[in-house]
C-alpha cells in the first residue's frame, strides 16, 4: 500500500469511526473494538450491563455500513431451527423446502447469548467458523461479509448457560464495556431524549467497502519477531509456571492456536486503523486483552478468591519480553 491508498483508507475509518461516536458517547473502547472486529473480518464478544448502548452500537454499526442486519435474542427455550432454519413440507408443492433463518444477514447480533442453552450456542459454531449453513443435505454459502456480535450480562446467573470454550474460541475479540463516568451521563441522557431530532446516521460504506477495508488489513506487513511475539504470549498462558507467573496456580487453561491467529490479526488491524501499513508490539499489546481475556480458563480457586482473568493476562504480558 501506498501513502496515497494508506490516507484514504484512514479516512473512511476516521469518518465510520465519527458517525459512530455520534451515537455512542464515552464508548472509545467499545468503538475501537468494533472497528478492529470489522477490520480483521472477526466475530466480537461484548459483556456488560444492561444499558450500556452494547445493542446500539452494532446497530449503528450496520447501518453505518449498510449491511444486512439482524437482531436474535436468545431465551431459554430457542431452538437452533429459530437460528439457521428448518425444512419444512410445501402442500401445494408436495415437497419439502429450506426456510432461512435470520444467521442470513451480514450483520448478525446475538443478543444474550448466555441465555439459550448449549444446544442452540453449538448452532453458531458452523456459522462463525466455515460461514455457511447446513441443513439437512444442503449446504448454503453466506454473504460476505458476515459478522456475529454477541452480548452477554456478566451479573445475571439465573437461567445462564455459561458459553463453552469452543465457542468462546471463535470469537475474535470479548469487549467489556464498563459504567460511563459521572460527567458523560447527563450528556447521554440528552443524546436520548433528543435523538428524535438527530439526523440518521451516514452510510459512508457498502459491502464492497468492508471487503475491501478486509483485504487491506490481510496486507498489513506483521513482521516474524510480532508473531513469535504472540506466540510467546499464548504459551506463557498455557504453561503459566515455566514462565514465572505468580498467579500460576489460578490458570487451568491457556489460549489455542486460535489466539496467536488472532493476535496478529487484530493487531494488524489495529495498525490500519491508525494509518500504519506494518504492525508493532504496541499493536500486539492493545490488543492482547481482548483477545485472551476469554481465552484463558481459570481454577476455582480464582473465582473464590476474586482473580479476575484480566489480572492474569496483565501479569502474562508483563512476563513476556517486548520485541
Amino acid at each position: 500500500m501506498n501513502r496515497s491508498e494508506l490516507a484514504d483508507i484512514r479516512s473512511r475509518i476516521r469518518t465510520l469511526e465519527q458517525e459512530l461516536g455520534r451515537g455512542v458517547l464515552g464508548q472509545e473502547a467499545l468503538i475501537r473494538g468494533l472497528l478492529i472486529g470489522l477490520v480483521a473480518d472477526g466475530h466480537v464478544l461484548i459483556e456488560g450491563v444492561p444499558g450500556l448502548a452494547k445493542t446500539r452500537a452494532v446497530n449503528l454499526l450496520a447501518r453505518i455500513c449498510g449491511m444486512t442486519f439482524k437482531r436474535l435474542q436468545f431465551t431459554p427455550d430457542l431452538l437452533p431451527a429459530d437460528v439457521v432454519g428448518t425444512r419444512i413440507y410445501n402442500q401445494q408443492s408436495a415437497e419439502f423446502e429450506i426456510v432461512r433463518g435470520p444467521v442470513f444477514a451480514q450483520f448478525v447480533l446475538v443478543d444474550e447469548i448466555n441465555r439459550a442453552p448449549a444446544k442452540v450456542q453449538s448452532a453458531l459454531l458452523e456459522v462463525m467458523q466455515e460461514k455457511q449453513v447446513t441443513i439437512g443435505k444442503e449446504t448454503m454459502r453466506l454473504v460476505l461479509p458476515f459478522l456475529v456480535f454477541a452480548t452477554q450480562n456478566p451479573i445475571e446467573q439465573e437461567g445462564t448457560y455459561p458459553l463453552p470454550e469452543a465457542q468462546l474460541d471463535r470469537f475474535l475479540l470479548k469487549l467489556v464495556v464498563p459504567y460511563p463516568s459521572r460527567e458523560l451521563e447527563p450528556a447521554i441522557v440528552r443524546l436520548v431524549l433528543e435523538e428524535s431530532r438527530l439526523p440518521e446516521p451516514k452510510e459512508t460504506l457498502d459491502a464492497q467497502g468492508v471487503l475491501a477495508l478486509q483485504e487491506a488489513s490481510r496486507a498489513v506487513f506483521v513482521e516474524d519477531k510480532l508473531l513469535h511475539y504472540a506466540a510467546d504470549l499464548v504459551q506463557a498462558s498455557r504453561y503459566p509456571k515455566e514462565a514465572g507467573l505468580t498467579l500460576a496456580p489460578y490458570v487451568a487453561f491457556g489460549a489455542s492456536p486460535r489466539g496467536s491467529i488472532a493476535l496478529a490479526k487484530a493487531a494488524a488491524a489495529n495498525a490500519l486503523i491508525e494509518g500504519r501499513d506494518a504492525a508493532t508490539p504496541d499493536d500486539v499489546k492493545k490488543v492482547a486483552p481482548h483477545v485472551l481475556r476469554h481465552r484463558i480458563l481459570l481454577t476455582y480457586y480464582a473465582d473464590a478468591e476474586n482473580i479476575p482473568v484480566d489480572r492474569v493476562v496483565a501479569e502474562i504480558m508483563d512476563s513476556v519480553p517486548v520485541p
